[in-house]
This record gives structure tokens, sequence and C-alpha cells, in this order.
């Protein structure tokens, strides 16, 4: 393979779902001077580790580092330790909650190890913000703050709205985009990745290299995901995402659950399938030769094999049409253990019932879920919200549309 064709190769493979790269120039110049000398480009992501979880909205930027640890660059897991006492206001209608430092380095673990799901831990470098930026005194706060104008940090549209709105901006809430952009001068980044509503800061980057005589880095913007409603970006505030720990069962349920117009996008960022063929099907499912049912459960199949192995993902597809097409139930339920002592005739008031399965927190989201026709006891709709319910052990309970339950009697 010639050299033009290597970089065109590592190219396409780059670009694939990105959003926007800024600039795709600079981009090929980096990616030519790595296959002429050998020097790996370092990548740089930062995690603010405010909240522990990874659902499937994370990986999409953590599978385009994968991308590029593949092709043999240095990808930098940068843990925003320091920075996350203060909290990413982007997007934020409010100033966000400082965490203490216990706090930020236990999420940090939870969401690092989650990470390992998709990037190669032995081609990982992990790093940590407060490396450099605890040290930094008050005098070079002064002078690093100085490369920046008030004006140029109005730009952000957060910002502004909550000004206009007459909410409070506090001043450690500028200083965030400018310690991520000083980030990338101590790394010496090539490449910054991160969502499309990460553009103010992830440009401040490369505006802050500049003023310290490096190399700007390649700004590589990826999209964000919506969740399972195809509205909203995927938010477990929201209950609308998919879990990279959830069960192969309930994985693949949520995928199945997600509305036609999102299969492309979640196939292109969420899978490996080629670009051509997922093209090619879409192209059969808008001709209609090819029902939209089958082409998302394919995504569920490759979502589930991903993170659970094939096998998994072949288990869970037969006992999703079970379920849905005989009705029958799953042999991966989670197992719901109740005390006989709990029981009342060998019954259990409904709302108890749900209140003990955690999916519900409260007696007004019980009634709307049953109401809804959300709740089912071996197949039979729950319609009533003060029913008492018979519970024989090895009975099945359904809440919602994905979750399953085997109850236990002990005691």
């Amino acid at each position: 393979m010639s050299l033009e064709e290597k970089i065109e190769r590592d190219l396409d493979l780059l670009s694939r779902g990105t959003e926007d790269i800024i600039n795709v120039d600079d981009l090929r110049k980096k990616i030519t001077r790595y296959h002429q000398t050998g020097q790996p480009m370092v990548v740089k992501e930062g995690f603010d580790p405010s909240a522990p979880d990874i659902h499937l909205g994370h990986t999409v930027t953590l599978r385009k580092l994968r991308q590029f640890q593949d092709l043999g660059h240095q990808v930098v897991f940068l843990i925003g330790d320091f920075t996350g006492r203060i909290g990413d206001p982007t997007g934020k209608k409010n100033t966000r909650k400082q965490l203490n430092e216990e706090e930020v380095l236990k999420n940090a673990q939870t969401y690092s190890d989650q990470a390992f799901k998709i990037l190669d831990r032995d081609k990982t470098v992990i790093k940590f913000n407060s490396t450099w930026l605890k040290d930094i005194t008050f005098a070079d706060l002064v002078v690093i703050t100085s490369h920046f104008t008030v004006a140029r940090m109005m730009e952000r549209e957060d910002f502004a709205k909550r000004l206009a709105a007459g909410k409070p901006v506090g001043l450690h809430e500028f200083l965030y985009p400018i310690m991520q952009a000083y980030d990338s001068v101590a790394l010496r980044a090539d490449v910054e990745l991160g969502g499309t509503d990460q553009r103010f800061n992830l440009l401040m980057g490369r505006d802050m290299q500049r003023e310290y005589d490096q190399e700007p880095q390649v700004v590589m913007m990826m999209p964000l995901l919506e969740g399972t409603d195809g509205v909203e970006k995927m938010s477990k505030s929201l209950d609308n995402y998919i879990g990279v720990h959830d069960l192969p069962f309930e994985m693949f349920g949520k995928v199945m659950s997600i509305p036609d117009h999102i299969v492309e996008k979640y196939f292109i960022l969420l899978t490996d399938v080629p670009i051509e063929d997922v093209q090619s099907l879409a192209r059969k499912v808008r001709t209609n030769e090819l029902h939209p049912m089958k082409w998302k459960k394919q995504l569920a199949r490759e979502i589930v094999t991903i993170y659970h192995g094939p096998a998994a993902a072949e288990k869970t597809s037969e006992e999703f049409d079970k379920t849905f097409s005989k009705k029958e139930n799953p042999e991966d339920a989670l197992s719901l253990a109740i005390s006989r002592g709990e029981l009342k005739d060998g019954k259990m008031w409904v709302v108890q019932l749900l209140l003990k399965t955690g999916m519900c927190t409260s007696k007004s989201e019980i009634r709307r879920l049953i109401e809804q026709g959300g709740v089912y006891l071996d197949g039979e709709r729950i319609s009533d919200f003060n029913t008492d319910l018979s519970l024989p052990d090895g009975t099945f309970l359904r809440v919602g549309k994905k979750s399953f339950f085997r109850i236990t009697l002990v005691g």
C-alpha cells in the first residue's frame, strides 16, 4: 500500500460519523507525518467525572479513540479530577454543584473501568489534570487568562442565555474552558475529541496552543446521540439511555425500542459495520426491500455482540423473539426475592411490589405506568392500581417494555 493510500485509508476511517473536523488539512498533515516518521499523534479526550455511569452516548467518542489506537496513535484518557470540581457548564441552565475530591476520584475510577470495555487498556495512557493544574500559581493564572477576553467568553451561548434570563454565571465557570484548553498545552495534544456541544471548549485549546507556540490541535467533533426516545440527547436523567453494563436482554430490548429514523445513525456511530453496507441496508429499508424490524434486530445483535459477545447476542435475539412474538419469558430475567412474611394470604399490593423492583420511586409514577399498560404479571396486564397480586414462586413480572423479573419467594 502506497503512502497516499495509507493516508486516505486512515482519513476515511477517522472521518466516519464525525460531525465536524477542524481542520481536515491539518489532520492530513499529521497523519502524513506519522507515516513518514513513525511518531504517533497524541489524541486527547477529557472526561469530567461528575457521573460514574457510561451509556452508549458516551461510547461515540470512545469508539473513535479506539480507532486512533488501532492505527497506532497514543490515546490519552484525561480525567478532569481538577476541572471536575467545577463541573463543565456546557449546556447547563444553572451553576453546577461542585464535587469534592473524594467524589471525583470515586467516579473517575468507575468511569475508566467501564471505558476499557471499548479502549485497549494496554495502549491507553491515563492522566489526571490535577497533575499540572494544582501547581499553577496565582501569577501563572493571571498570565494564562490574559490570552482571552470577557467578550470571547460571552460567545458561549449558555453563558449568554443565563445572563439574559437573570441567572448567575460564576467567575469560576469562566475558568473551566481555559483550564481545558491548558490541558491541551500540557499534553501537547495533536487531536482533541468531543461532542458538538463542546465546540467552544475544543476551539479554546487550539487558540491557547498557538499562544504557547505549539502546533494547534485538530478538533474532531462527534454528533450527540439521541436516546431511545429518538428526540433528546441520551441521558440517564431522562431515562432514555442504554448502559454499557445493561444485561443482554435489556440492552437488546432497548435498541429494539428506538424509532426507525435513528437506526442508521446508531449503525454508523455504535458499530463497525462498513459504511457501504449500512447505506445499502438503509436503501433497502426505504424501498421496502427490507423490513425495518429486521434491520433493527441486526443493529441490536451487533451492539449486544460488542458488549457481551456473539453467543449472548444470538441467545438474546432468540429470547426476544420468544418473549415478544410467542409471549414467553426471558431466561435471563432479573431475580426479585420476596419474603413470604411480606405476603398476606399469598398476595402483595401492586404498588409495594413495584417499589421493590427499584424501577419506580413513587406511587404517582406507578399509577401512570399501570394506566399506560406497562405492568404485566405472567403475561396478564395489571390495570388496577389498588389490586393485591397473588405471587406464586416463579411468577414473571414485566415492568415497562424491557424489564423482566422472576419472583422468588424466600423464608
